[in-house]
């Protein structure tokens, strides 16, 4: 690109566990306080953002499908500015980013908030029937958050998908447990030395009929957690399968958000960037295995921009099943010693509208605490894609 696309700043909710403190808590609400985090970390005048995308799978509240413009006014953002909201499965999130970058670099908008979210606990039950009238017997209601984990294609829900990768390639159980055990310690690691807090914004949550308390931390992770637990987990997918609540990705609410622009833009309001959008590419793959997404994803993008696995100095990989970060690691050679150091996925939680936006935050946070100079945020995706984006650090 020859237009440089910078991030100034982000921020995101805690997220919660399903069910639990931010159940109550309405998506366009989650969004509006993301948003203004996000843009009070960068130091920018929501009056100056002319676009807000936002990534979501799940619509919910009365609201849902607005939520994005919903959000963009609630933050002071002009009535003149424009609100689009995208959907690309788990990536959305990411995908929200590359629509802001792709916004910029054609000329429609100098400033944006690019970020997305879910609250997968205020997702309905729905009956199809009932609107035209049912002629008789039980009406039965389906699960609209099940819909959003089901295989479109009848490989059943995306867990199925992530066993029918572990029989293709033959990865273990015991090293899929390993990896959730290495997930939330180090999310706890990470919570403990305050790494995750930089990221999260605090949020005021009901705290019984009357009263409130400010939610500050993430409600997922469970890092005393041990390898003897995790072994007596049962299969959730399959009876004799490999794939547990331990070692997949937890179901949970929040949102999150980045302010990007052209690097001029940006600076001409004195703000400083932090990381360039430097590249991306998204890829189709099978969908019985859509968690082999990164591996060709990333693959692509080192071709695209001439690099090899050694000039990448960090990854953030999501963690949608253990089992898709032992493909990445063994057909890519990445070491987990350089990927998903704080958590992912299966410490933190997935809301697919949030994900990718807080891997882009973790991974910024680390290459300025680390001085370090490239990172590369992927992830696989429902119905068979992969993405991956590169990120250069611009305060070395």
């Amino acid at each position: 690109m020859s237009q440089e696309i910078v991030i100034g700043g982000g921020k995101r909710t805690p997220f919660g566990d399903f069910g639990k403190s931010l159940r109550d808590t309405p998506l366009s609400q989650l969004a509006t306080h993301a948003a203004n985090a996000a843009l009070m970390d960068a130091k920018v005048e929501p009056t100056d953002v002319d676009h807000l995308v936002w990534g979501n799978v799940l619509p919910v509240d009365p609201d849902g499908f607005y939520t994005g413009r919903v959000a963009a006014l609630n933050v002071g953002m002009p009535e003149e500015s424009c609100a689009l909201q995208v959907n690309r499965a788990c990536g959305s999130g990411t995908q929200a980013i590359i629509t802001a970058a792709q916004q910029i670099m054609t000329g429609h908008s100098k400033i944006a908030l690019a970020g997305g979210g879910e609250n997968f606990s205020r997702g309905g039950f729905v009956n199809q029937k009932m609107r035209w009238g049912a002629i008789r017997g039980a009406q039965p209601f389906e699960d609209a958050v099940e819909w959003a984990y089901n295989d479109p294609f009848g490989h059943g829900l995306m867990g199925v998908t992530g066993e029918n990768l572990a029989d293709d390639f033959q990865y273990l159980r015991e090293d899929m447990d390993k990896w959730g055990e290495m997930s939330q310690q180090r999310a706890g690691a990470a919570m403990k030395s305050g790494f995750l807090a930089k990221q999260i914004a605090p949020i005021e949550v009901a705290e019984g009929r009357k009263n409130t308390r400010l939610m500050e931390n993430d409600e997922f992770p469970r890092p005393d957690i041990t390898i003897e637990k995790l072994a007596k987990l049962k299969p959730v997918f399959r009876k004799e399968g490999r794939i547990t609540p331990g070692n997949s990705s937890g179901v949970t609410d929040g949102a999150a958000f980045v302010v990007i622009g052209d690097r001029k833009a940006l600076e001409r309001k004195e703000v400083k960037p932090i990381v360039k959008v430097v590249d991306w590419t998204i890829v189709g793959v099978p969908p019985r295995i859509m968690g082999c997404g990164p591996v060709p994803a990333i693959k692509a993008l080192w071709e695209k921009r001439g690099l090899k696995s050694s000039d990448i100095d960090y990854y953030e990989i999501n963690e949608a099943f253990a089992v898709v970060n032992l493909h990445a690691e063994r057909e890519l050679g990445v070491s987990r010693s350089v990927t998903n150091q704080y958590g992912g996925g299966i410490s933190i939680g997935h809301p697919p509208g949030a994900t990718g936006v807080r891997m882009v935050l973790t991974a910024m946070h680390h290459l300025i605490d680390t001085d370090q100079q490239y990172a590369v945020v992927s992830m696989c995706m429902g119905a068979g894609q992969g993405m991956a984006v590169l990120l250069e650090n611009l305060n070395r």
